[in-house]
Formats: C-alpha cells, structure tokens, sequence
C-alpha cells in the first residue's frame, strides 16, 4: 500500500498556515517548526516545509541553541535543506544572537557574576570552538571594552600577559575580567584553566589591576572563580 501523500501546506485551513496564522494570532502563537517553515519558505515532494522543519528540530531533540550553532554544511545534510535555506536558518539565529548581546549590553556595570555572564554569553556561549575573551573595567566596574585574545582552543602559552595588560593600561582599567567558553557543556575548571588565570591574577597584583573572576561559559551556565572562592 502505498504511503498517503502529504497535503500541501496550501490545502491547510487558512489560519493554519503559518503564514497567514502569525498575521491572525501573532508570531508568539507558532510552534517552532512553522517559525523555521516560514524561513525556509517551501518543502520538497513528500514533506511540507514545516514536516521538513520539524524533521531538523527532531534530529537536534528540538534544541534551538543547537540549531544556532549548526553550520550551513550540516544545515545542508538533512534533505530538502539547501544553500538559500540553510543559509536563511543561520542568518535568523545570527540576529537573534545579537538581539540577545544588545539587551545584555544595556547593563554595563558588573556588579557579580551573574551580569558577567549575562553579558558575555550571547557572545561565546553557543561556539563551537573555544575562544578567550578580556572584558576591562573601570573603577566603578563598568566596561570599557572587550577584547578577544584568543580563539580555538588556548594554553597558557598562547594567552600573553603582557597584551592583556598593555590594553589595560592604555584604557586605565582598573579591574579586569576573564572568560572562555567550553562547546562540550563541561563547567568544571582545568588545572590549565587555574595555572592561567593564576599566572594573571599575579601580574594583575603587580600591575595594581584586580582580577575579579574568571568565567567558564557554556550555553546555558557559567562557572565563577571567584564564585567558588579558587580565585
């Protein structure tokens, strides 16, 4: 017997369709599967595009900060998703990353862990690989700037002290704080990730510029230095 073919998001009542249903009812009464139909537009033979799109979210367990960090090519894996869709998903998930980075920004005073976080999360937190990052502070612990030092993984080695304290004392930074990301989800600190922040606590105390935390950040926690009292 063969399979009964699909109805075409076409034949749906007309205040089902996504389309029509978010002008009705708002884009907040769509599931995500017909948010991401709506992005990729149309489907193939046999599936609708919101089958299609439901067919992405099953196979990352419907987890959409997955969905931001997949790449177009493994965006492109799953059948019927091309390059002009693939590319549609990334650049939706891209502004909804930076809309997420502005609202954090609107606070620009640390006053714990939590705001560090908050603020430096949209930034690394979905990354697939590792990055470190600087946040400098005044002496009212509001930011001055954030700088990368670096990207794809680090060592001590590769994370100089000496650049980190160069910037600081060309914006007369006061404190600083330290980040880096884990793409694995692990918040636990590394004997290199204590060694690191350890060597740069003590050319802070020589410099008379405070460390005041370290974060490890996944996408949906952190782990604090200062938090856990090793710092």
């Amino acid at each position: 017997m063969k399979n009964k073919k699909y109805e075409s998001i076409k034949n749906w009542a007309f205040d089902d369709r996504p389309r029509e249903k978010m002008l009705i009812k708002g884009a907040a009464a769509l599931s995500n599967a017909e948010l991401i139909a709506i992005l990729i537009g149309s489907g193939t033979r046999d599936k609708s595009a919101v089958d299609l799109s439901k067919e992405v979210l099953s196979n990352i367990d419907h987890n959409l900060q997955a969905l931001g960090r997949m790449s177009i090519d493994q965006l492109k894996k799953h059948r019927g998703i091309g390059e002009a869709k693939a590319i549609s998903i990334v650049a939706a998930m891209e502004i909804g990353r930076r809309r997420r980075l502005e609202e954090a920004s609107k606070n620009q005073k640390i006053t714990g862990s939590r705001d560090a976080y908050e603020i430096m999360q949209p930034v690394i937190g979905d990354l697939n690989h590792e990055e470190f990052w600087i946040v400098y502070l005044n002496n009212s612990n509001k930011i001055l700037q954030k700088e990368q030092l670096s990207k794809g993984g680090f060592t001590g080695t590769l994370v100089d002290t000496r650049i980190i304290f160069k910037r600081a004392l060309e914006l007369s930074a006061t404190g600083l704080l330290l980040f880096h990301n884990h793409p694995s989800g692990k918040l636990a600190a590394s004997n290199t990730d204590k060694n690191l922040t350890q060597k740069i606590v003590e050319a802070g105390k020589i410099m008379d510029i405070k460390i005041l935390d370290h974060l490890i950040i996944t996408a949906h926690s952190y782990f604090s230095f200062a938090d856990e009292g090793i710092l």
